[in-house]
């Protein structure tokens, strides 16, 4: 059952469809009630929620950047952050707000979505529904049989090299991302696997990293076919109730009634946190391994090597959707959305933003210089 979440508040919300069209004042209301404009499907939360305790230590770090000398408040104010979580051994070293908002409300994590997305895989392959990293898509996915993806397997899905056509571009018309947004609901086919099958190959399965949203899509779906239930559901029962997430969840759903993998789970911020808790935590909840070790360990590791130029807030590699780096990877989102493991500091750090210029090279590189500050800080 999806639905849209309604509130007596007055508000002006941007339209409908991606949020690469909507400008930076925009974003930050509709960051914050996406799932009032948007149909989702919620996430429930179990009886129990998991702890995060204050600690006793609180972390003010200060740090250099080009110049400037910086610190939490003049970062926040300056990337425009909605709120930062820092955990240290599952305790709070630091939490604050900004942009009218408060602990109570959710945000859209938008490209974060891709990384919980891989769990769902992992799970789903210790679970036993999908057998292995090197199936075929079109086995989970039949529809596609005859397409560019004959021959890609789910390794290739999560690496984002399936080689096929797809350029992300959700503001021109005639972008693949644009398309797809308007592609119809017909025949009970859904709109992705329509799109997707009939792109073209441009290069072997394997053969590079070439970030796709098509990709995760696809995954996505895979894993609610594999396991016979939607994403959100599994997410439940896998994630969110067992591990003691905090509030619901919101994932937003296309015309199929089908999650969007690749963006659209709207999340409290210690909730985000929990998430990147759970995995320095070897990947298990209430005791039990979600994701096993060794799929873990591959999943937030080099996978693939990154095109030059393709590195992100100071991450050179890509593994299973997460972006990794020499001591710490992480899940990130369009315009300053991210959750950063220390695995070895056992730190974790949650940041939702709206960035003034959106995923600018600028905004990347000074992200990356404050999340280094509070893993310093932290450690």
């Amino acid at each position: 059952m999806t639905t849209h979440v309604t509130t007596s508040a007055v508000e002006a919300l941007p339209p409908r469809g991606p949020a690469y069209r909507w400008n930076s004042d925009q974003q930050i209301v509709g960051y914050r009630e996406r799932a009032r404009i948007e149909p989702v499907r919620v996430v429930a939360r179990g009886p129990q929620t998991q702890p995060l305790p204050v600690s006793v230590r609180g972390i003010s770090p200060r740090w250099m950047w080009n110049g400037q000398a910086m610190d939490v408040d003049r970062y926040m104010t300056e990337a425009r952050v909605s709120g930062v979580v820092v955990l240290k051994d599952r305790e709070i070293l630091l939490e604050r707000y900004g942009l009218g908002r408060t602990e109570k409300h959710r945000w859209d994590s938008q490209s974060v979505t891709k990384s919980v997305t891989a769990i769902l895989v992992g799970a789903a392959i210790l679970d036993g529904s999908i057998r292995c990293m090197d199936d075929l898509v079109v086995g989970y996915l039949p529809e596609l049989r005859g397409s560019a993806y004959e021959g890609v397997t789910v390794r290739h899905l999560l690496t984002m090299s399936s080689g096929v056509k797809f350029d992300g571009d959700y503001v021109n018309a005639d972008g693949d991302g644009s398309r797809l947004w308007a592609e119809p609901f017909v025949n009970g086919l859904d709109p992705m696997l329509a799109y997707m099958r009939r792109q073209p190959r441009v290069e072997a399965p394997g053969a590079r990293f070439a970030y796709k949203d098509a990709d995760t899509d696809l995954a996505g779906l895979l894993v609610s076919r594999a396991v016979g239930t939607s994403l959100s559901h599994y997410l439940s029962c896998k994630l969110w109730q067992p591990y003691g997430m905090e509030k619901d969840a919101y994932w937003m759903v296309n015309p199929a009634g089908n999650e969007r993998a690749n963006c659209g789970l709207i999340v409290a911020l210690r909730d985000l946190a929990r998430i990147g808790q759970f995995l320095v935590e070897g990947g298990k909840a209430a005791g039990q391994h979600v994701v096993s070790p060794e799929w873990l360990k591959h999943a937030t590791s080099e996978q693939i090597p990154l095109p030059p130029g393709s590195s992100r807030e100071g991450l050179t590699g890509y593994g299973y959707f997460w972006w990794t780096g020499r001591e710490y990877y992480a899940a990130l989102g369009h315009s300053g959305q991210g959750i950063f493991v220390h695995p070895r500091e056992r730190v974790v750090i949650a940041v939702n933003s709206v960035w003034p210029e959106p995923n600018t090279d600028a905004h990347r590189q000074a992200m990356g210089a404050f999340i280094h500050a509070l893993i310093e800080a932290a450690a």
